[in-house]
Parts: C-alpha cells; sequence; structure tokens
C-alpha cells in the first residue's frame, strides 16, 4: 500500500512537471518592443511621430488649420479639424483623405496637420515617408512655414516657406521642392525650386528629406540629393530661415497650380499615407 501511494504521487509530480513544461514551449511570446529609429550618422533623433497607436494623429504633436477660405490659392477644399473621415491612422499610417462633398459651402473637404507650438525647430534634418495620393487636381505637399511672422509685411512671402514635398495630379510623378522669400517667390517666378522624377510616387512610400543649416537648405528623396537653396550672404528679403519653422502635412484641391488642368470629381477621395514623421538634429561633437 505505501509502494502504491509513493507510485501514485511520483505519477502525479511527473504530470505537473510535464505540464509546466509544455505550457512554458507554447505560451504565446511577448509582443516585441519597437525598436527606436537609427538616426544617419552625425545626427540624433529630438522628434518623431510612428503613427502605431492610436486612431486619431496625437494632439501633443498635431494641431489643425482649419477653413475653406481658398487658402491664398483659390483652393477647392475645406480643412476639417480632427475629423475621421479627413485625418486617422490607419495600419500604421497617417491618412490625409481628400473627398468630394459639401461641407460649409466648399464641395470637397480635407486636412491640414500642423506642429505649430507643439514641434517647431531652426535646422535639422527633417524626414517624411509618405505615398501621394493622385488624379488630376490633387495637390499633396510637406512642407514648413515660420511660427514667428514678424518680418516686412509681416505674412507671405516675407516670413519665408520651405516645401519639402509638393505633387500635382496632372503631373504624376512628378516631385518639386522649393524655398520662397521677398526676393524668390513664385507669384514673381523667382522661386527656388528644382524637381525629380517619381514615377511610383503615388503607390509606392518614399522618404523626403530636408537638411538645413545656418547657410544652405538641401533636400532629397530616398537620398537623392537633387536641390539646394543658399543663404550666400543674403538679407532676410532672400533668406528669411533664421528662426523657428513648424512642419505642415496636408492635401489640397484644386487651386491655382493643382487645377491648371481642372480637376476630376470622379477621382475622390484621394489620400496621402505618412508611414513617419522624424526630427533630427546634429550631435554633439
Amino acid at each position: 500500500m505505501i509502494l502504491s501511494n509513493l507510485r501514485i504521487r511520483w505519477a502525479g509530480l511527473l504530470i505537473v512537471v510535464h505540464g509546466l513544461l509544455m505550457s512554458s514551449c507554447t505560451a504565446t511570446p511577448a509582443t516585441p518592443v519597437a525598436s527606436a529609429p537609427t538616426a544617419p550618422a552625425g545626427w540624433k533623433l529630438v522628434w518623431s511621430d510612428e503613427f502605431n497607436e492610436g486612431t486619431q494623429p496625437d494632439p501633443a504633436k498635431w494641431g489643425y488649420d482649419v477653413g475653406g477660405n481658398g487658402w491664398g490659392n483659390h483652393e477647392l477644399q475645406f480643412y476639417t479639424e480632427a475629423r475621421t473621415d479627413n485625418a486617422r491612422l490607419e495600419n500604421g499610417h497617417l491618412v490625409i483623405e481628400a473627398r468630394r462633398e459639401s461641407w460649409q459651402g466648399s464641395d470637397y473637404t480635407s486636412a491640414r496637420l500642423v506642429t505649430k507650438n507643439k514641434g517647431d525647430w531652426l535646422h535639422g534634418r527633417f524626414e517624411i515617408r509618405a505615398k501621394v495620393p493622385l488624379g488630376r487636381g490633387t495637390w499633396p505637399a510637406i512642407w514648413m512655414l515660420p511660427t514667428v511672422w514678424n518680418l516686412g509685411n509681416g505674412g507671405w512671402p516675407d516670413n519665408g516657406e520651405i516645401d519639402i514635398m509638393e505633387h500635382v495630379g496632372h503631373d504624376p510623378g512628378v516631385v518639386h521642392a522649393s524655398t520662397h522669400s521677398q526676393k524668390h517667390q513664385w507669384k514673381i517666378k523667382t522661386q527656388r525650386t528644382a524637381t525629380i522624377a517619381v514615377p511610383d510616387a503615388g503607390t509606392a512610400f518614399h522618404t523626403y528629406a530636408l537638411e538645413w543649416d545656418a547657410e544652405e537648405i538641401r533636400m532629397y528623396v530616398d537620398d537623392r540629393h537633387y536641390f539646394t537653396s543658399r543663404k550666400d550672404g543674403g538679407d532676410w528679403t532672400s533668406w528669411p530661415f533664421t528662426r523657428d519653422f513648424y512642419l505642415v502635412l496636408n492635401v489640397a484641391v484644386g487651386g491655382d497650380w493643382g487645377a491648371v488642368k481642372g480637376v476630376d470629381a470622379a477621382a475622390f477621395p484621394q489620400r496621402m499615407e505618412v508611414d513617419y514623421v522624424r526630427v533630427y538634429q546634429r550631435s554633439t561633437p
């Protein structure tokens, strides 16, 4: 009887140990923690949004420009605020969607996200990985504006504009970079600008980058350098890029440039998808 009881107890212990071993072998592995982006040589990451959490843009990082007044370019869209149909997070991407719908006197809606007073920088490297919308009449942009407007007439273009990426739907696969100032601006056809062919800009993600220091502004697509704007000893009238600027992400509809060949209303909705936004500054020597 004693021997039988011992055999039963040993058998039970073996069953328990076997169960624990099997449990440890079949347990669901922990979700891996996303690693921080690897900074390019000579740079350190100071701000980023990977768009991996939640369903709406992070209000600690992004605000909205709102309205439908044409935005100085006779654009057709009304920019909404925190409206899911126009701005949301989806599958790890920021989606900015332009839609054909009546909204407060406009025939289209869209969104214009800004980092103003949440992310403002003087100089740095700015990387935005994105896929642009297609369709005649679309005008997506990744660009920067000054936080404080106190140069010249207090308006545009005296206070400057940095265009990291612009794409117009009537000229698909051509990406534009520009800088604007009082002396160098599109309205008098003196802007500093360049283009690069990105044939699959509307079907694949590409990294649009700006490197900005006290003497130069340089633009890249997938690390291909194609545009440089230089200070060349100029004063604020040609180089107002001596103060903090913030990022702007938007999809416009129509406008003085976007509607050069009209707007294909049947092409909407159209979306720009952004995989990430990363801001770097020079590492301390």
